[in-house]
């Protein structure tokens, strides 16, 4: 069921140069989310952004009724949202889209760039049924890196940075731990990375399960901007995915 609530502001911090995170409040208790959907947030400022802008979910207090976000300003309801300050409000319909599904022992998840969002909610997954999964997180350099605290807690953290200032040099694909043995992959970046990430696996015959960023202004799939080629047709990002196993991607 989705719901339209409006959440108070607990904590805007800057991860980086382009990245925010947001920690907020409902004042309702959440829904049962799962690690992949995403919410379609309301920008406040009058007249300036038309459409609701959809953000995966980063992480989940349910006891708290906490949201974590994790948001790169990439345009002008990006940045616009990036000014929120602690005590303001700010609306949004969640959770929607489907969701990762936890499967397999051992599990590698693959992250790069905005794309490392969904992936801390899927580590904590991962370890409330004793699975500790590895995270492969790739970066351009150590500018752009996040910090892994919060991953640590929940698994094995790896990182490739492009120029090697931090972690192996090279692409994600490239990294040490990708070339081992896993039940599953669970990978979310740019589409490049995404496509190499599912080939590989494809090849080694490992099921993985990836969380495409197709731009998504409604959410309920309505407005079709968002419609991705598969195996079995055209399908909406927004409701049927995000997420897909990677043979249904037409790439």
């Amino acid at each position: 069921m989705k719901h339209c609530n409006d959440f108070t502001v607990l904590e805007n911090e800057t991860v980086n140069s382009s990245f925010f995170k947001l920690r907020l409040k409902s004042e309702q208790p959440l829904c049962e989310i799962k690690a992949g959907q995403f919410v379609e947030l309301k920008v406040q400022e009058p007249n300036s952004v038309l459409l609701r802008r959809p953000i995966s979910i980063h992480d989940i207090d349910k006891s708290n009724n906490e949201m974590v976000l994790l948001i790169q300003k990439a345009g002008k309801g990006t940045n616009i949202l990036s000014t929120l300050k602690k005590g303001e409000r700010v609306n949004m319909i969640y959770p929607l889209g489907n969701g990762f599904e936890c499967k397999g022992k051992s599990v590698l998840l693959v992250g790069g760039g905005v794309g490392t969002a969904p992936l801390l909610f899927l580590a904590k997954q991962f370890a409330q049924i004793n699975i500790k999964p590895k995270v492969l997180l790739g970066f351009r350099s150590k500018d752009q890196l996040m910090d892994t605290t919060e991953f640590a807690k929940y698994a094995e953290v790896f990182i490739s940075t492009q120029d090697g200032s931090v972690g192996e040099q090279g692409l994600v694909t490239e990294n040490s731990v990708f070339a081992r043995s896993f039940d599953a992959v669970y990978t979310c970046g740019p589409t490049p990375m995404m496509k190499a990430v599912a080939k590989s696996c494809e090849e080694r015959n490992i099921d993985c399960f990836v969380s495409l960023e197709n731009k998504m202004a409604c959410g309920i799939g309505a407005c079709l901007c968002c419609v991705q080629q598969t195996t079995s047709g055209h399908r909406c990002t927004c409701t049927e995915g995000p997420v897909f196993q990677s043979k249904e991607i037409v790439w």
